[in-house]
């Protein structure tokens, strides 16, 4: 295995950027966390917002973010085709990938389509670092709760399962993520798993869950747990806080 000889996965529960001056988004200290495990002086960023379509201005607002960072970024898209002729290469170049939030009902299907999935898996196999920030957190576990669907939130158990467990994003920002969360893990219809709240990342190695670390001051991470008689226990984690 290349880069630090490890497997990395940070899943973002939200506030990845920031407002900045002039309207100028800014990243967040916890991308920066996640550059540092690259373990590169320069490290190589790849985008991906698959889950919005491929927007252009959710891209441009990315490559502004780090544009005063020292990063070499670059993205892929699959609208209206691949814009790489080699998408797997270019994963495998990759020292970190970002995968945005939006549809990740969407983005699964799309990324099985083209066989993304499977390079994604060899990517973190080799030492990329795999991170994202809601449906580009959700992606890489079982699953989690979604809005791709329409406003109220559905049960969705299509992840990659990279990681063997749920994951609740948006945990502490959005009504319905944590009852349905700890309602379907009840049930069985969701694994055992982790949360972060917004400003909260999931960091794991290989597949155990290492730490959350946070950029804002009292967030929290869960873990949430099947009690093995139809209910749950929910246990709160506390993150390391990293500096601005």
């Amino acid at each position: 295995m290349s880069r630090t000889g490890q497997s990395h996965i940070l899943a973002i529960g939200g506030g990845s950027f920031r407002p900045g001056r002039q309207n100028v988004a800014e990243a967040s200290a916890l991308l920066r966390y996640g550059l540092d495990l690259t373990g590169q002086d320069r490290p190589k960023l790849g985008l991906v917002a698959t889950a919005v379509g491929d927007s252009t201005e959710t891209l441009l607002k990315m490559y502004g973010a780090f544009s005063q960072w020292d990063v070499e970024v670059s993205h892929l898209t699959v609208f209206p085709m691949p814009n790489m002729a080699d998408p797997r290469a270019w994963m495998l170049e990759q020292d970190m990938i970002y995968v945005s939030g939006g549809s990740v009902a969407n983005l699964m299907a799309l990324w099985r389509l083209h066989g993304y999935d499977e390079m994604f898996e060899e990517a973190w196999q080799a030492g990329v670092v795999l991170s994202g920030q809601s449906a580009g957190a959700l992606c890489w576990h079982v699953g989690g709760n979604t809005d791709s669907f329409g406003p109220d939130l559905r049960v969705w158990a299509e992840g990659m399962g990279l990681l063997p467990y749920s994951c609740g994003v948006h945990y502490d920002s959005e009504a319905q993520r944590r009852p349905l969360l700890q309602a379907s893990v009840a049930s069985g219809e969701l694994p055992s798993g982790y949360a972060a709240d917004e400003g909260v990342a999931l960091h794991y190695v290989g597949t155990e869950f290492i730490q959350a670390v946070s950029a804002v001051p009292g967030a929290g991470a869960y873990r949430v747990e099947s009690d093995g008689d139809g209910g749950v226990k929910e246990f709160r984690i506390e993150p390391r806080l990293l500096t601005p």
